[in-house]
């Protein structure tokens, strides 16, 4: 019996040390790996600054402070707008005061809301305000809480209780809200999942409210400067003010996955939207299911980051010239698309649409549109209904030359088409048609 006390005793010592001892060493740790997250926060979107306002580090707790400001990008251009501003000294800086509980055991964090004895650096909370360029300080809705992994994660949990916020003769609403994000500054991984009851503004002008809102995803950076894996969106409705049963939009649901193979990135994105308004053809419903194989990661990459300096204040000559070198890479390393799925159900029927288009990699030295034609290998289905046919005859007469010309053939109930591409050929339901392009003829 005696090494079994014995091994007690041993245990009950180790368990005090970790208690007592090891926050004041970990704190240390906690305080560092939070200031990592939040730095590199700010270099993924490389429109913050962050800078520290004081810690004040205790043994089993610390305080601190940080401010967030933007220094450049659309974020910033768009708060100046809506601000009627354009010193950039006048937008809010954000403050963040933070509460670290530390401790292999943050036994502390037991005497506040969300408290945990789960293992790891620590465990914190956190509160926002807004500090105007007077001076004054606009305290924010809203408290994260936080936990550091042993290995530097963050996992953070924003929750937010329903309220309202009145503007001039506007006011905001939302429901109870929650978010959890995951990150991992060593990785640079990201995942987030989270949740909006409603959010609606209520104006003399319009009322406009957004039902059930949900997103979650888990993405990881790639070497083009975006980032790929699966991501998911919906939510209940969008209702603008009306009393009528069915005039509301939604549900929609939408949901992407990507992935890098080398230096390749294959997509795979599926919609499904209820009672989106068309004018005058009445309420559809919309079902598309896209992939994307193949694409070059590099061009995709260089895209995005001409979108970005555009939006920066880029000169418009030199974003299209930095799209249109990069839309030739990507189509000249070969790509395949495929809409499985496009479909637009109206009360006259369902618009039926499938296509397939690839291309092999072709000697990007010798580009030009003709070669890009001789070498795709392309085809498409389309299904129009006969009565959706009619009204857009009605509505515009010339829709009528497609079938006059042999484009869409009527098949029972509906009009179709079927046409394919294949070494420069174009043929539309099995007759060949010119293409009106130089050299093709």
């Amino acid at each position: 019996m005696f090494p079994v006390k014995k091994s007690f005793v041993a245990l009950l010592v180790t368990l005090a040390l970790i208690v007592m001892v090891s926050p004041g060493i970990v704190g240390r740790l906690a305080e560092r790996s939070m200031e990592e997250n939040l730095h590199w926060a700010a270099q993924e979107s490389q429109e913050l600054v962050v800078t520290s306002q004081g810690y004040d580090r205790g043994w089993f707790s610390s305080e601190g402070q940080h401010r967030l400001e933007l220094k450049g990008g659309s974020l910033r251009d768009i708060l100046r707008a809506y601000a009627g501003t354009e010193n950039s000294a006048e937008i809010p800086a954000l403050i963040i005061d933070t509460h670290l509980d530390h401790g292999l055991i943050p036994v502390a964090s037991l005497s506040r809301d969300n408290g945990t004895l789960m293992p790891g650096l620590g465990s914190a909370v956190s509160s926002f305000s807004l500090e105007t360029s007077d001076g004054e300080v606009i305290d924010l809705p809203g408290t994260i809480y936080s936990t550091v992994g042993l290995t530097g994660e963050m996992q953070s949990n924003y929750v937010l209780a329903a309220g309202s916020f009145k503007q001039d003769d506007a006011t905001v609403f939302w429901g109870a809200t929650e978010l959890l994000v995951t990150t991992n500054p060593s990785s640079g991984a990201v995942g987030f999942n989270g949740s909006i009851e409603s959010l609606a503004v209520d104006s003399m002008q319009e009322t406009v409210e957004i039902r059930n809102i949900r997103f979650s995803g888990k993405q990881a950076p790639t070497p083009y400067g975006f980032r790929a894996g699966p991501a998911n969106f919906s939510f209940e409705s969008i209702d603008y003010g009306s009393n009528i049963p069915g005039e509301a939009v939604g549900p929609l649901t939408f949901t992407s996955t990507s992935r890098m193979d080398g230096d390749r990135l294959d997509a795979h994105i599926t919609v499904l939207l209820r009672n989106a308004p068309f004018a005058d053809l009445g309420n559809a419903g919309i079902s598309a299911d896209i992939r994307i194989e193949g694409a070059d990661g590099r061009a995709i990459g260089n895209i995005k980051q001409a979108v970005e300096r555009m939006q920066g204040g880029a000169s418009y000559d030199d974003y299209l010239s930095d799209v249109e070198t990069n839309a030739q890479r990507l189509l000249t390393a070969g790509i395949s698309l495929h809409v499985d799925q496009l479909d637009l159900s109206l009360p006259q029927g369902r618009l039926s649409v499938k296509m397939d288009f690839t291309l092999p990699a072709i000697d990007a030295s010798r580009f030009a549109w003709t070669s890009v034609l001789l070498a795709m290998d392309a085809s498409a289905d389309i299904s129009v209904p006969v009565e959706l046919m009619d009204l857009l005859t009605k509505m515009d007469p010339q829709a009528h030359a497609a079938v006059a010309m042999g484009i869409l053939r009527r098949e029972g109930d509906a009009y179709e088409m079927q046409a394919s591409i294949r070494k420069g050929l174009l043929t539309v339901n099995g007759a060949p048609m010119p293409l009106p392009v130089p050299g093709l003829q």
